[in-house]
This record gives structure tokens, C-alpha cells and sequence, in this order.
């Protein structure tokens, strides 16, 4: 059976995992709605990431793993942002999981 988010009018199909099924769907209402179910808000660094995510997907089509993640933050936003601790602390249920979820790209391959 399939589950959908309904955002600002629009219901969008999420795969087997909550993802969204068509990223190409996303805008940052379908960010907030996925944040607010976790009870997340998000902030400016919040959006430093899932729009890196976003330009990232758009240029390699893959959704990078977590340490593919923090090396790429590393190299486009410095060494304070592109360490585990920081991911971690913005997306603290799986940096790369809920980042990308939140960016509304595939579940990255690695995540569990």
C-alpha cells in the first residue's frame, strides 16, 4: 500500500522507507513537513545542507552515503561543517538518512 505526504494541497507518493518517490516533487514546504514530523526546525544550517544535498544529487544523481557526505560538506563548506559531529547534531536520527529525506532525494545506499 502506498504512503503519501500531503503538503500545501498536494499529496505526494513516499516509497517503502518515507522517501519521495519523484524528487523532482520537492520544494522546502515537503522539507519542513518531513523536519516537523520529527520533530525538527529548521535552521540556516539545516538548509546549508539539503541544499548542498539537492545541488550535489542534481549534478552525480546519487544521494552520497554519510562519509561521502561529510567529505563533500568538508570540501564545500569548510572543516567546522564537514565533520561527523555537526551532521549529527543537525540530523541527529542519521545524517545522511534524514538530510536526504529532508532534500527530498532516494534513501542513500548504505542507510539501514
Amino acid at each position: 500500500m502506498a504512503k503519501y505526504l500531503k503538503v500545501g494541497g498536494k499529496k505526494l507518493e513516499l516509497d517503502e522507507d518515507g522517501f519521495l518517490v519523484d524528487w523532482e516533487q520537492w520544494d522546502e514546504e515537503v522539507a519542513k513537513a518531513f523536519a516537523k514530523q520529527d520533530g525538527i526546525e529548521l535552521t540556516d544550517e539545516h538548509w546549508e545542507i539539503i541544499h548542498f544535498l539537492r545541488k550535489y544529487y542534481l549534478e552525480y544523481k546519487i544521494a552520497p552515503p554519510i562519509r561521502m557526505l561529510v567529505k563533500e560538506v568538508k570540501k564545500a563548506l569548510g572543516p567546522e561543517k564537514g565533520n561527523l559531529k555537526y551532521v549529527y547534531k543537525l540530523f541527529p536520527g542519521g545524517p545522511a538518512k534524514m538530510a536526504c529525506k529532508y532534500a527530498g532525494l532516494p534513501k542513500p545506499t548504505g542507510c539501514v
